[in-house]
């Protein structure tokens, strides 16, 4: 697992595909860095890309308020089925069913339900697009669930409608927050993906 980055109160990383970013992540920081590592933000196992993660029940509290406050960007990048709009700020109202693990967009605030917002920008255009999106909440299959429901679903993503098979087109690209302890603004970033069968789609964005 490449680490980009990493000082006595966080670590920033780039997770892998398949692993689960909440236990099995910090395990794999553990072997590398030693210490405590605590989980301050999540991605889904199918997800990979840049993450940060605290060493100190002190930094775990400052970047947890900075992720609930909204001070720390979190960028993606996503190639979705369809043509959406060159740009987009979209807000719903998300409900998630536990038993089967799926989320709703719903019409109505009840129990259980969060909103959730995101901001994206169209990179290329075809039968598939790719989009780069910035997320302002971090709820449970968000950007899956938000395109899906306006019918541009992942590319991969059979349980919210892709008929494609294989991993989810969605990579965690880009982090920005304020460090913990010296204040310094703290900025990283992964090119955009270029493996199969997202590369031919890159070049028409190029």
């Amino acid at each position: 697992m490449e680490i980009l980055f990493y000082d006595h109160d966080l670590a920033v990383c780039v997770k892998p595909v398949g692993l689960d970013s909440e236990a099995q992540v910090p395990a794999e920081l553990k072997k590398t860095l030693g210490g405590e590592i605590f989980p301050v933000h999540r991605l889904d196992r199918n997800v990979g890309g840049v993450m940060v993660y605290a060493r100190t029940k002190q930094a775990a509290a400052a970047l947890s308020k900075a992720v609930q406050d909204g001070a720390m960007v979190k960028e993606y990048v996503a190639m979705v089925h369809g043509l959406p709009p060159e740009s987009g700020d979209w807000e719903d109202l998300l409900w998630k069913d536990s038993r089967k693990n799926k989320v709703y967009v719903v019409k109505r605030e009840r129990s259980g339900v969060k909103k959730a917002r995101l901001e994206f920008t169209r990179l290329s255009a075809g039968e598939c697009s790719l989009v780069r999106i910035r997320l302002h909440t971090g709820r449970s299959h968000q950007i899956r669930v938000q395109f899906a429901s306006r019918k541009h679903p992942l590319y991969g993503d059979g349980k919210y409608g892709s008929r494609q098979k294989g991993s989810i087109a969605l990579q965690s690209c880009g982090l920005r927050f304020v460090h913990p302890d010296t204040g310094k603004p703290m900025a990283f970033s992964l090119p955009l993906p270029a493996a199969a069968p997202w590369k031919e789609f890159l070049e028409l964005g190029e």
